[in-house]
């Protein structure tokens, strides 16, 4: 199977993505009680985390595999995201009420972390890529 170029920088929408995420969670806890006010009350919907979690991942999957195929063959960047989306469950999981608004967002950094990474060792290539 062929993976489709895109002409999108996808780790900088996978930065962007991953950023809104940990700020979501961070500050979905604080905010709730005023969503309805502002009419925004969908933010605080598990289908909208769920939403923002899947969009990582294919995010992830999508540009970490083509860059380590393709150009840098750098398992780091891979373990990074897994570190970060482990995160992300465990919070999500554990069933700790004190946990999960940290390491949730916490997550959500590190997965953006995992995306400067791979940036980094893309734009060290000397090949030319349309990632």
């Amino acid at each position: 199977m062929k993976l489709l170029k895109s002409p999108v920088n996808l780790d900088s929408l996978g930065i962007t993505a991953s950023v809104l995420c940990a700020i979501h969670c961070a500050m979905i806890p604080l905010l709730i009680t005023f969503l309805p006010l502002w009419g925004l009350s969908f933010l605080a919907n598990e289908w909208v985390e769920i939403g923002m979690i899947s969009l990582s991942l294919f995010l992830g999957i999508w540009s970490f595999g083509s860059s380590f195929k393709k150009n840098h063959h750098k398992i780091a960047p891979i373990f990074i995201l897994i570190a970060g989306f482990a995160l992300i469950a465990f919070g999500h999981f554990s069933g700790n009420d004190f946990l999960e608004p940290i390491l949730i967002p916490i997550g959500g950094i590190v997965i953006s972390i995992a995306h400067f990474v791979n940036l980094k060792l893309l734009k060290s290539c000397n090949i030319k890529h349309n990632h």
